[in-house]
Order: C-alpha cells, then sequence, then structure tokens
C-alpha cells in the first residue's frame, strides 16, 4: 500500500483528498505548509507527494527543489491552479514528476498516482540494462545518460522523454503519445510542453555536427534515429 504526503494548505481541498486517497486504498499522511512537508517528506519518506505550488513558509518550487538537491527522488505530483504552459515546464524542471491543474477529477488525479508508483517499482532486480544509440547511452538502473562517454544532467521529466525515445526508436511519435507516455495520461493539446522538452533534450544530446538523432517530422511529431546527415 502505497503512502502519499499531501502537502496543500487548503484546508478542505486538503482533507477531501485525504479522505478520497485513503478509500482509494493510499495510506495518506498531510501537511498545510512547505516547511512542514518539507519536514514530513524528510521523516516518512513517502511513496508519493502531491504538493501544491502556492504554498506559505516554502512555496511548491522552492520545496521540490530542495529535495531534489538532498537526493530525495520521490515522485512528485503539483497539484496547483497555475495552468499556463510556462508554470508547467516550470514546475517540472523544479524536479516535478507530474502536474495537474485544478480544478481536476479525482479519477484523473488516480490514474496519476498509480502510473507513477508504477514507474517506482523497481523492473529490472537492479541489473544495468544500458540502450545505446549512436553517441548516446541511457542506463536504465541507474537512470543516466551519456554522449560520447561523457555524463549528461537531465532532469526527471527529460530522462522519461529521451528514454521512451530510445526505446522506441526509428519511430515516429507523435505528440499526443509522448504526452500519455510521458507524462502519465494526457495534457491539454493546446500545450506545447512536448516541444519545448524536445528542444532541451536537442540542446544536451544533439551535441555532434552531422550526427543528428532527434528528428522533426513536420506534420507528425518526432523520431529518434542515427543520422549523419546535419
Amino acid at each position: 500500500m502505497a503512502t502519499i504526503l499531501v502537502i496543500e494548505d487548503e484546508q478542505i481541498l486538503r482533507e477531501t483528498l485525504g479522505y478520497n486517497l485513503e478509500r482509494a486504498g493510499f495510506t495518506v499522511a498531510l501537511a498545510d505548509d512547505g516547511i512542514a512537508g518539507l519536514e514530513q517528506a524528510r521523516q516518512l519518506q513517502p511513496d508519493l507527494i502531491i504538493l501544491d505550488i502556492m504554498l506559505p513558509g516554502l512555496n511548491g518550487m522552492q520545496l521540490c527543489k530542495q529535495l531534489r538537491r538532498q537526493q530525495i527522488d520521490t515522485p512528485i505530483l503539483m497539484l496547483t491552479a497555475l495552468g499556463t504552459t510556462e508554470n508547467i515546464v516550470a514546475g517540472l524542471d523544479s524536479g516535478a514528476d507530474d502536474y495537474l491543474v485544478k480544478p481536476f477529477h479525482f479519477a484523473e488525479l488516480e490514474a496519476r498516482l498509480r502510473t507513477l508508483v508504477r514507474r517506482k517499482s523497481p523492473g529490472n532486480n537492479g541489473q544495468n540494462d544500458l540502450l545505446q544509440i549512436g553517441h548516446l547511452t541511457l542506463n536504465t538502473s541507474t537512470r543516466t545518460a551519456s554522449v560520447n562517454g561523457e555524463p549528461v544532467t537531465l532532469t526527471a521529466t527529460e530522462y522519461r522523454l529521451l528514454e521512451f525515445m530510445i526505446l522506441n526508436r526509428g519511430r515516429v511519435l507523435s505528440r499526443m503519445e509522448l504526452l500519455e507516455n510521458v507524462w502519465g495520461i494526457d495534457f491539454n493539446m493546446s500545450t506545447n510542453v512536448v516541444d519545448v522538452y524536445v528542444n532541451y533534450l536537442r540542446k544536451k544530446v544533439d551535441i555532434n555536427p552531422g550526427r543528428k538523432l532527434i528528428h522533426t517530422m513536420i506534420g507528425m511529431g518526432y523520431i529518434l534515429k542515427e543520422d549523419r546527415k546535419s
């Protein structure tokens, strides 16, 4: 049974989430501000964290960054009224694994949480699984990447996107497919978060002149393949 820490300053929402999550089979802990939430995250080591951004004491972005700096890799879902593409990108860049905009349907929240639980569950019993294409190597056991043998720093979302693309190398991936498989469930298709993150990856991965890996298929999506043409 997964333990979820809910960090939310709005009392009615916090208590409603706690009640519904317990009914859904989760163990729940509650915190009403950022400082208390950070302390509980350290002490409880929950399986998942639901995190508001607009919090007293320490806002959600700051809290998320502190947890990641301390090597606490608990999956974090940001639950907030801030819903622009810029907000979503900033939240994911701070270290969050998923992002859901208020108001929301509980069924969607539960689906995202169960997706995060599955992602966290170990699937390879500690084996070093290496995925490679051209000058890019991914280690799915340590969730790290290297280009030309040199380590590349990736956010959690960048890693998931790159892993999904390399597992589907040579196949055109639509934006909808990437949203569903990398972000857990489809966002509003008006957002350009996929394009933003693909550009992030290009700056880190496509550094060898004439050996591009990430290609845009106009009107269709993206494809990861080795290509010696610039």
